[in-house]
Order: structure tokens, then C-alpha cells, then sequence
């Protein structure tokens, strides 16, 4: 797939197509964690920044703040939101030649998920490179975790509703769709598409194998209706997640 093209052609209805976590944050994590962890910083990248979503959290928070995203139409669409101390750079953050400024924190969310494991792992050693020493990010990645969790719910609800297991629609099953090889990576499909996830030992190895040391792994949680248009009243804790992951260089 070409991630620029694609994302290109998300841009015009990306608020509506794409999780918002920055509303979905159920504990308000993102914020509690951005605000104990800056402290008097002056310069920060949005790295992946989408259409902006983040911009109204980084923008009052920092100096300076650059905004980097592989579409040029997700960029303008981030323009449009008008906060004067954000610049904006179109670049493929997984490109092993990208070259960013290095500042005092990174913020990346849900955007190391590609179904190529090689251009992951350049991206996490691509926010290491983009720290100054000392420099602080904050990254959001799917939970492979919660993903297995959902479908056990998913399986008791029908179970509750006197459904065996072997009666399940397949299409309630298609996010486990692909190659053993693939789930055994932690690769979803969310919406057909193949969508890298994360187990809490595993982003601890790559923390590691990308020179930052890990401060924080939690939960970011949600509630049901992230995984179900119409939850039952009953489902509650725990709840899915994505993983927040907040690292030093």
C-alpha cells in the first residue's frame, strides 16, 4: 500500500473515519502524563500528526512545535486549524533518511502500526534520533492485549445470548483474518486492513533495542463502544485499551 496515497485520500474525512483517542481518553491519561512529564520544554514534534488532532493539547504546551505527517493533504487540513506556533513538514517517518530537528518531546499516536515490521522499528528509532538527550516522548500504539480481551467479550456476549461459539458469524472473527504468521506478530485487521498491535514485554524489547528507556507502559483506556456500535449495559471493567508508552532518550 502506498501510505502517502492512502492517506492522502483519508484526509477529507479523517475526523469522521479515523478513532479520535484525544476524545476517547477515558481517565484523560494523555493529558495527565503530558503535563507530569514537560517540564519548562521549549520545542516538540507532533510526529504523524494526522489532521491536527493533537495540536490543541502541544500548542499551549510548547514554544515551538513542528508538525510532521507523510500526506500533504492530512498537512493541510492541520494548517487549517490556525495555532501560530506550529510549522508543518511533509515527510515518511519510517524512512530510514528522514531527518528531523531534535527537540525536548516527541508525541506519536497510533501511527507505528504499519503491517511492516522493518519500518516500525524505524520509526521508534526515528523519535529516538528526533530527542535531545534527556528529551521525553509519549507514544500511543495498539494493544494486541486488548484486541484478544474484546474478542473474549465478544464470545461471552453471545455465549449470554445462548449462541455456541461454533455459531458466531465469521465476520465477527475478521480481525483475526490473516496468516498465523500475522497474528503471531501481533497484525489485526481493523476495517480489512492489516494494523500492527503491541504486547507490553514486546514494546519493552523494542524501547530497548531503539536506545530509549521506558518510564511508563499503561493503559489507555476506552469505552466499549470503541470495539461495539451497541455495547450491552452489563460490559463494564475492565475496559479496552490502547498501550501509552513514555520513554527518555
Amino acid at each position: 500500500m502506498n501510505e502517502r496515497t492512502h492517506w492522502d485520500k483519508i484526509a477529507p474525512s479523517y475526523n469522521d473515519e479515523i478513532f479520535d483517542v484525544f476524545e476517547s481518553d477515558k481517565d484523560g491519561k494523555l493529558v495527565q502524563n503530558m503535563d507530569h512529564f514537560i517540564q519548562a520544554s521549549n520545542t516538540a514534534i507532533d510526529f504523524g500528526c494526522g489532521t491536527g488532532k493533537a495540536l490543541h493539547l502541544l500548542s499551549p504546551r510548547f514554544k515551538n512545535v513542528l508538525a510532521v505527517d507523510i500526506s500533504g493533504e492530512c498537512l493541510v487540513a492541520a494548517k487549517a486549524r490556525g495555532f501560530d506556533n506550529v510549522t508543518y513538514k511533509r515527510a515518511d517517518l519510517s524512512s530510514k533518511s528522514v531527518r528531523l530537528p531534535q527537540s525536548d518531546f516527541v508525541f506519536c499516536c497510533n501511527v507505528i502500526m504499519l503491517p511492516e515490521i522493518a519500518r516500525n522499528e524505524s520509526m521508534f528509532s526515528n523519535i529516538q534520533k528526533a530527542l535531545k538527550p534527556g528529551g521525553i516522548a509519549m507514544i500511543v500504539v495498539p494493544s494486541t492485549d486488548s484486541m484478544l480481551y474484546a474478542a473474549w467479550r465478544m464470545i461471552d456476549w453471545y455465549r449470554k445470548e445462548k449462541v455456541d461459539v461454533n455459531d458466531i458469524p465469521a465476520s465477527e472473527l475478521a480481525y483475526f483474518s490473516g496468516s498465523k504468521r500475522d497474528i503471531l506478530q501481533g497484525i489485526i485487521r481493523i476495517d480489512g486492513v492489516p494494523t500492527k498491535h503491541y504486547s507490553g514485554p514486546e514494546l519493552q524489547v523494542l524501547m530497548e533495542r531503539a536506545g530509549l528507556s521506558l518510564l511508563k507502559l499503561e493503559q489507555l483506556n476506552y469505552n466499549w463502544d470503541s470495539e461495539f456500535a451497541e455495547p450491552p449495559a452489563w460490559m463494564k471493567a475492565p475496559y479496552p485499551w490502547d498501550w501509552l508508552v513514555v520513554c527518555r532518550r
